[in-house]
């Protein structure tokens, strides 16, 4: 295993406090695999020394690690645990390891995403109100004119299923939606080249989810997003394989 000095300074955005400098470095340490589950990190006397900073800010540091649930604090020092194990809150910094992001783990979050949806769409479509069923379809009639990309229609998509989100008032699907969302969808815009669907696909997914609001039919909405996600796992898969 490579020595802990010897991996290269990171820069760190200026607002940031010593101690979360010190907890992203051995974090993505952590997620990189140069510590074996069970291993026992340095000790914050040694983590101090490394960083040239105080044991407090260590101690902090990796207090914000054992809540990502990589560490194990224990009276002996912090020992490893499985990245399996850990908060959904790793996964932004796992995506952002690398110059691309990991396609297994990409093709996971849309997987996700896909699943999210369809549960949203079935259960809100039903409940509707007139109210809601209106606000909808003025939503989706909107988006006729940001058809030509993904990334153009994508602010209109995430308010519609949003909205889908508010309907289904299901608080667990929405936190979870929500964290996922604001840990991948900033990362893959960031990607070159960007995965486009065609016009014709973007305007299929549309017309299929006015049908079902229209209808009332929830199994139609989902089945439209269901189409969508699996274009885009495609796309994305591509794109990752030519970045």
């Amino acid at each position: 295993m490579s020595s802990m000095n010897s991996i290269s300074q990171i820069k760190v955005p200026p607002l940031m406090t010593r101690s979360h400098e010190i907890a992203s470095v051995v974090r993505d340490e952590i997620l990189r695999g140069q510590f074996r589950p069970g291993e026992r990190l340095p000790s914050e006397r040694d983590l101090a020394a490394r960083f040239g900073a105080s044991r407090g800010a260590v101690r902090e540091a990796l207090s914000q690690i054992e809540q990502l649930r990589l560490i194990d604090i224990q009276p002996g020092g912090a020992r490893i645990k499985e990245v399996n194990d850990a908060s959904i809150a790793v996964l932004g910094p796992l995506l952002g390891m690398g110059s691309i992001p990991d396609a297994d783990l990409v093709d996971q979050f849309l997987d996700t995403f896909s699943v999210l949806a369809r549960f949203t769409a079935t259960r809100a479509i039903p409940k509707l109100s007139e109210a809601q069923r209106i606000d909808l379809l003025t939503q989706l009639d909107s988006m006729a004119d940001d058809l030509d990309s993904v990334e153009s229609l994508q602010p209109k998509m995430r308010a519609f299923l949003m909205t889908l989100g508010g309907i289904a008032d299901n608080l667990v699907v929405r936190l979870i939606s929500n964290d996922l969302q604001a840990q991948f969808v900033e990362r893959m815009l960031q990607l070159h080249p960007r995965p486009s669907l065609k016009p014709e696909s973007l305007r299929e997914l549309v017309a299929g989810m006015r049908l079902g609001v229209q209808n009332g039919d929830g199994e139609a909405v989902a089945s439209a997003l269901d189409v969508h996600f699996l274009s885009m796992r495609a796309l994305v898969a591509q794109a990752l394989a030519s970045a």
